[in-house]
């Protein structure tokens, strides 16, 4: 079982930046790929960024490309969302998830979830 915990989020303005991290409760967490996800009000969870075990295969989804960047550091069992040019349309929940496999965008593959971590771009 992992157990994977967000924090970074709150309110900013548009055309700010925050970083989300979300640390996982194992140490064996380096063997997992990871996953950005967000839910705003109203809509489905939907994909922002996954990043394999080495990362050296990470996917976007295109409203984020150029805007957001994912990375890992396997030491520390992190994964990080590094989010620039916020729009007050980032506004969501923000959930990493894991897996042992690859699972890029396929929300329902993913086997761990975190709490989420609550994001507010405000314009």
């Amino acid at each position: 079982q992992v157990q994977l915990v967000e924090s970074g989020g709150g309110l900013v303005q548009a055309g700010d930046s925050l970083r989300l991290s979300c640390t996982a409760s194992r140490r064996t967490a380096s063997n997992y790929a990871m996953g950005w996800f967000r839910q705003a009000p109203g809509k489905e969870r939907e994909f922002v960024a996954a990043i394999s075990l080495s990362g050296g295969r990470i996917d976007y989804a295109d409203s984020v490309k150029g805007r957001f960047t994912i990375s890992r550091d396997n030491a520390k069992n992190t994964v990080y969302l590094q989010m620039n040019s916020l729009k007050p349309e980032d506004t969501a929940v923000y959930y990493c998830a894991a897996d042992r496999n690859y699972r890029g965008a396929i929300r329902r593959e993913y086997a761990y979830w975190g709490q989420g971590t609550q994001v507010t771009v405000s314009s």
